[in-house]
């Protein structure tokens, strides 16, 4: 069985999210069961829609032969919540609206490979075998058809009968507004049948308004708008003889509201008949409309009206009936966009566990974590608690490891960067860190922090190589250069680098929440990187002065750093931990731990500065580095100390059982399971008393960066050990393998994972000198290789067999002036092709040179063949 399948108690924790960009989602159980409705602009973990379900019954010769919910076993535990109605409560067993009662399937297996989920169900009374297959278009590139607030389901069912059979699906769709205001309404459309369920309390401009649509475009339909409204279990009880009888639903419709205690449910049902052998398929879509947002976490006034802003989504479909229409009448084109994209990131041939990475943990853009305003701009929280989002504001050093959404959705990771420097930047050159909302409010008061500021030039740049949108860089390049020269400013109240040598020393927040005094690597790292990238910039844009100015301050730094924070094994914090002058600078205001005051940073027992690591080994002590890598920036540490740092932080920090691990912090690996700690201190080195914040713990986002940067530097197998040991934790059934935590769920840094597609293929790339490369770590016994890759103008394969190189392009298209391939240095190249015809070029040691550029279309295929 593939690591991407599931069965028994390995279904237990799986919600798999369907939905769009910023749209919220509905989560597909691991038993089938529709859960976690997270529709409503906001996290809902656990939300329910009651009595939500699929169904299906076989009939042959005008006799029922079966019936029963399209779902497996309802996992335990059996005695009830601890929340909700009296008959739901712990004692009372499973609640009756999960319909776990009434005959469903014993046998399935659940198969994720996202963004496309299957279940298969079989049972021995069933005379037939179902497929589900459930996704939302995700589709690289085009945003708007990835935003479609809906969740598409395709039912195939096999005849495995001696007979013909009639075959009914029956999807039933509560309507989840205020009870008593709840208006079910059929309608269809061509060959469109939709019930829109909506509710008369709010009007369009008002927070809460919104719809849902439950839709079908099969041929054999029958409907009921509403169930039965009766007391106690009348409802389900009316509704199962109305569908186990062997005639279609007869429709029902109320003229008046129900109570607030009416669940107003609506059913739709399509039959196929199906002679004995063969297999027929239907589809149903489940579309939402909740278009008006606002800041539900962080009033801007409590006094004042709400102020709303729209959804995007709102702006490309008037209501859910729309979207629901538009899914099912461009369903084909759709999915097969969508199968091309998973199909090309799975035929990857990198190891399976990296696969499971990159691929589980680019659902979490499909997730609430993630937002569109209402001009389409991205905005994301940390993470997701229950009911609300974690930590707001595209927070800018968590969003540092976040690489999925600037490969797959370029233009909607600019945007994060246009948001920032128009919105988060003081007069001062100092920036805000989270992006408050709605936009234009005042910003979040909070200091600077050096990791999120400096890696926002660090992503511009990258973000420019990605686009070659030159244009799009001369409109943030002054505040660019305004963010980057905060550093030195005398208006840095924090005193970075004051003195203007390239190194970082004085007060610096960071991703850890709290503050490091004195040079490191970590962060003085970011700093030499962003440097570096500012410098490449400027000489692009012409401003020769500051591309001197800046190439020479990193000179400078990278020279201190690497004669001064390397210590033979690793990088570390230089900081004398009983030197309590170095509180002095920290200026008084609010902190993540308290008021920045003596009594949260200096320990009086111990006499030493608390937080900090001073001879610890960091799990981040040359993140740069790796940043670099991924971006084409070049050496930021020297790489003899930097490969002999990543040997220590293996031997040190990765921990192949947690059992003897003392934590006292939040607990993501346990027992015997594997993990890279944050920090750890080697047997030698001086612990400070109370250490750095986090140091015991294992979040996953940071062992994605270790573990890529350990396979670019050629240590594959540990590499792939680590992010085994990650992936291990999420099997389903202690974990769900779709929603990676840290501080809360659906964790936006644990998209740093998709880095390791770059790092297994040695992916490079400058498209404003229209270059892109390849120089994969490792090929296959065969000598062969293949894998996705996704720039702003197109993305495809690439791939090699012994012989033959080819590049393809299954979408957009590609331009070219020149293509790196490392590994055919020395290896005589016979030809290149583009769809049959050959083409010019000219070759120097690594790469093939057009004398004109060339382009790609889609479905086109560049091929170079060699001896």
């Amino acid at each position: 069985m593939s690591s991407f399948e599931y069965k028994g108690v390995k279904t237990k924790q799986i919600s798999f999210p369907l939905g769009g960009l910023g749209t919220g989602c509905i989560g597909l159980a691991g038993n089938g069961d529709l859960i976690d409705w997270e529709i409503y602009n906001k996290p809902n973990k656990g939300g329910t829609n009651d009595f939500t379900h699929f169904a299906v019954k076989a009939e042959a010769n005008g006799k029922l032969v079966d019936a029963r919910i399209l779902a497996g076993d309802l996992g335990p535990p059996y005695m009830g919540g601890m929340r909700g109605p009296k008959t739901n409560l712990f004692g009372f067993g499973p609640s009756r609206a999960t319909m776990a009662g009434v005959p469903h399937f014993k046998n399935l297996t659940f198969t994720g490979e996202f963004p496309i989920a299957t279940v298969l169900y079989s049972d021995e009374y069933f005379p037939g075998e179902i497929t589900l297959t459930a996704f939302n278009p995700f589709i690289p590139l085009n945003d708007a058809d990835s935003s479609i607030p809906g969740a598409f389901f395709e039912l195939e069912v096999t005849n495995t009968a001696a007979e013909e059979m009639t075959y009914t699906f029956c999807l039933s769709l509560n309507n989840p507004l205020t009870k008593g205001t709840t208006i079910n309404t059929y309608q269809k459309t061509d060959s469109t049948h939709l019930i829109k369920l909506a509710s008369s309390k709010h009007t369009e401009a008002e927070f809460g308004y919104g719809d849902l649509t439950l839709a079908t475009d099969g041929e054999t339909v029958s409907y009921q708008e509403y169930w039965y409204r009766g007391g106690g279990v009348d409802n389900v009880e009316t509704f199962w003889r109305e569908f186990t009888a062997v005639e279609p639903l007869r429709n029902r419709n109320y003229a008046v509201a129900g109570t607030d205690a009416t669940d107003d449910v609506c059913s739709m049902t399509v039959s196929i008949i199906i002679p004995a052998g063969e297999c027929r398929k239907t589809r149903y879509m489940i579309a939402w409309n909740f278009p008006n947002c606002h800041n539900y976490w962080n009033l801007e006034s409590p006094t004042e009206p709400l102020k709303i802003w729209k959804n995007y989504y709102a702006s490309l479909f008037a209501d859910s009936t729309e979207s629901a229409r538009y899914g099912l009448n461009n369903w084909e084109r759709l999915f097969a966009e969508t199968l091309a994209f998973k199909k090309a990131l799975f035929n990857s041939t990198l190891p399976e566990a990296a696969i499971e990475a990159i691929s589980a943990n680019i659902s979490i853009l499909k997730s609430p974590t993630s937002l569109r305003l209402e001009d389409g701009s991205f905005y994301g929280w940390e993470g997701c608690f229950p009911d609300t989002g974690s930590c707001e504001g595209t927070c800018s050093h968590v969003w540092n490891y976040a690489y999925a959404l600037p490969f797959l959705f370029p233009k909607l990771e600019r945007s994060i960067r246009n948001l920032d420097y128009q919105y988060n930047l003081r007069d001062s050159g100092s920036m805000a860190f989270r992006l408050q909302l709605p936009l234009g409010r005042e910003r979040f008061s909070f200091r600077a922090c050096v990791d999120g500021q400096m890696g926002g030039v660090i992503k511009a740049y990258r973000d420019w190589k990605i686009s070659g949108d030159t244009v799009w860089l001369k409109s943030i390049w002054e505040p660019l250069k305004k963010s980057l020269e905060f550093a030195w400013s005398p208006e840095n109240e924090d005193y970075w680098d004051e003195h203007k040598t390239g190194v970082i020393s004085g007060v610096q927040h960071h991703t850890l929440d709290v503050e490091m005094f004195g040079a490191n690597s970590w962060l003085n790292g970011f700093y030499l990187a962003a440097l570096k990238a500012a410098s490449e910039m400027a000489d692009h844009l012409g401003e020769a002065d500051k591309a001197l100015e800046y190439g020479q301050l990193f000179e400078r730094g990278k020279q201190w750093t690497d004669e001064n924070l390397f210590n033979g094994a690793y990088y570390y914090q230089k900081i004398d931990l009983k030197d309590k002058t170095l509180l002095d600078r920290l200026q008084a205001g609010e902190s993540l731990m308290g008021k920045n005051t003596d009594d949260v940073y200096w320990n009086s027992e111990a006499e030493e500065i608390k937080y900090q690591i001073g001879e610890g080994c960091g799990i981040d002590q040359v993140v740069a580095q790796w940043h670099a890598n991924l971006c084409g920036l070049g050496e930021i540490f020297d790489r003899n100390q930097t490969r002999q740092a990543l040997q220590s932080i293996y031997k040190h920090n990765f921990k192949k059982s947690m059992r003897e691990v003392f934590n006292p912090w939040r607990i993501f690996s346990i027992n015997d399971e594997a993990g890279t700690m944050i920090c750890d201190w080697p047997e030698g080195a001086v612990k400070p008393a109370i250490p750095l914040s986090y140091a015991q713990e294992t979040m996953s986002g940071f062992e994605y960066q270790f573990a890529v940067h350990l396979i670019q530097e050629g240590f594959i197998d540990q590499g792939v050990e680590v992010v085994k040991a990650i992936r291990d934790r999420y099997d389903g059934e202690k974990r769900n393998p779709w929603n990676e935590i840290e501080h809360g769920s659906n964790y936006s840094r644990s998209m740093a994972s998709y880095a390791l597609l770059n790092a297994f293929s040695g992916f490079e790339f400058n498209l404003p000198l229209q270059m892109i490369g390849f120089n994969p770590v490792q090929l296959d016994e065969q000598g062969s290789f293949q894998s996705f890759w996704s720039l702003d103008s197109a993305w495809g394969v690439f791939s090699i067999q012994p012989g033959r190189v080819e590049l393809s392009v299954l979408y957009g298209e590609l331009t070219l002036k020149e293509l790196k391939l490392a590994f055919l240095a020395g290896v005589e190249v016979t030809g290149i092709s583009l769809e049959g015809e050959a083409i010019p070029f000219i070759r120097n040691s690594i790469s093939l040179l057009f004398s004109q550029a060339d382009t790609i279309s889609k479905d086109s295929s560049l091929v170079i063949e060699h001896e």
